[in-house]
């Protein structure tokens, strides 16, 4: 009884799912699962593939192919860069300077084109005169004794040297010009006298201004110091 049963709920089962499957799915008649006039969805994937145009296509080769020379094109070496020019000083020592001012002059108006300067001071010889003069006999007696014998031959402007190294030397005249000297050595000589002649010297200090300046054709130091030379010496 049981068996029998079972055998009939079966059937039912099998009859009830044969009619849904024939009734209850919309695909098998041909009906659609949306309303009339909604746009049925469909997944990308199951979009056909949309064609090819030669006419935008076409255009790509020429740009691939003008692309390549630029790419194997190889970069501009940098162009050398010249090392920085050295700049050459000449080493003058101007002067000499008559004064300490002259000295300071020249140095404030080359204050913007000299590199470097330096001042300094040195002692040199300086004529002073030329002397004309009788050698004394030794003596004071002797001395005396030659004046008058200068003054008996017309000779006349002399005197005689009392003191210092030159003492009881006739002296017959100082002179700036050593032409005048030797004209009035000359007349003595003339009158029958050994006068002699002779340099006198003096120390006397001279202002040099030592300059460095550079050799770029603007640095023009006679139009600014006047009336003094100038030599080469060692830079500083």
């Amino acid at each position: 009884m049981f068996l029998r049963l079972l055998f009939v709920l079966l059937i039912a089962l099998n009859i009830a799912v044969g009619a849904w499957l024939l009734l209850g799915q919309d695909d098998v008649h041909g009906r659609s699962a949306t309303d009339a006039g909604v746009p049925e969805l469909r997944l990308l994937s199951e979009r056909p593939a949309p064609p090819v145009s030669t006419s935008s296509a076409a255009p790509m080769a020429p740009a691939s192919v003008a692309a390549a020379p630029a790419a194997s094109t190889a970069p501009a070496a940098p162009a050398p860069v010249a090392p920085p020019r050295q700049t050459s000083y000449t080493c003058m020592a101007l002067g000499p300077f008559a004064t300490q001012a002259d000295m300071r002059t020249a140095r404030t108006a080359l204050s913007n084109q000299a590199a470097r300067m330096r001042s300094r001071q040195e002692q040199t010889t300086q004529t002073t005169g030329w002397w004309v003069y009788l050698p004394g006999g030794g003596s004071r007696d002797r001395a005396l004794e030659l004046g008058r014998r200068l003054s008996a031959a017309n000779v006349g402007e002399y005197f005689i040297v009392s003191s210092g190294d030159q003492s009881n030397t006739i002296s017959l005249g100082l002179f700036k010009d050593p032409a005048n000297a030797r004209r009035r050595r000359d007349q003595v000589v003339s009158a029958g006298f050994p006068a002699q002649m002779s340099e006198r010297t003096e120390s006397v200090p001279e202002y040099w201004l030592d300059v460095v300046i550079a050799d770029n054709g603007r640095a023009d130091w006679r139009s600014r110091v006047h009336g003094v030379g100038s030599h080469s010496t060692g830079c500083f």
